[in-house]
């Protein structure tokens, strides 16, 4: 699996808000053994799954109120 370019161009977010999302949410999925062992077994990486949620809306996340 690559990098969806063409869906990262298109986004119309806060880059650094969707960058920060995706540290956050790897972060996670690194920490489990299991994600690990699926990855390899689909030879995928975890950045790229990551990005992919997150630029297809699949991470939920909330930011503090200013």
């Amino acid at each position: 699996m690559s990098i969806p370019l063409d869906t990262l161009i298109d986004k119309d977010t806060n880059v650094y808000e969707m960058t920060c999302v995706a540290i956050k949410e790897a972060a996670i999925m690194a920490a489990k053994k299991d994600t690990e062992e699926e990855l390899e077994k689909n030879h995928e990486k975890i950045v790229s799954v990551v990005l992919e949620k997150v630029l297809n809306d699949e991470v939920e996340y909330s930011k503090p109120e200013e």
